[in-house]
């Protein structure tokens, strides 16, 4: 039987270019420290994290370039669109991802932001290597191959 989905689960915003330009090993959920208004904002859809990442300073880790578009009614007490934001993990994942960025010159990449069956918001990470050229290349060659091997199956039935 179909699995009913649920209300508060939405996705808000998808960083589709992420799976090109970075090889991902790994990847955590995190929580997201926000006003109520950012909140709202998020609930009406407006943001954006294609141009954000994420880095481990002072032993806490923060989401930085992150556009959250303002929240129109709430004029007094607002907030700032692309502000840092604090992420929530446990100390054990910081530790991980500290030294995955600071030993191994990894990349913490924001793939996904979406409200969890509880209505909270959550930011999926993704710990990667930056790919080169030549690299990109061969990902978009193998995905050219795919749908035109897709298409001689079709083709052939």
């Amino acid at each position: 039987m179909a699995k009913l989905s649920d209300p508060n689960s939405k996705l808000i915003a998808e960083n589709r270019r992420a799976r090109f330009d970075f090889a991902i090993s790994d990847d955590i959920e995190a929580g997201i420290m926000l006003f109520g208004s950012e909140v709202k904002s998020l609930r009406q859809g407006g943001s954006n994290i294609a141009e954000s990442y994420a880095s481990v300073e002072d032993g806490e880790l923060w989401l930085i370039n992150g556009y959250i578009a303002p929240y129109l009614q709430a004029k007094t007490w607002g907030h700032e669109e692309r502000r840092r934001r604090k992420l929530l993990v446990s100390r054990k994942e910081l530790v991980r991802l500290w030294n995955a960025t600071a030993r191994e010159g990894m990349t913490i990449v924001p793939l996904k932001m979406y409200f969890n069956d509880r209505g909270m918001v959550k930011i999926k990470l993704g710990i990667a290597k930056g790919k080169k050229l030549a690299d990109k290349r061969e990902t978009s060659a193998k995905r050219d191959w795919g749908r035109q091997k897709a298409r001689l199956l079709k083709q052939n039935r």
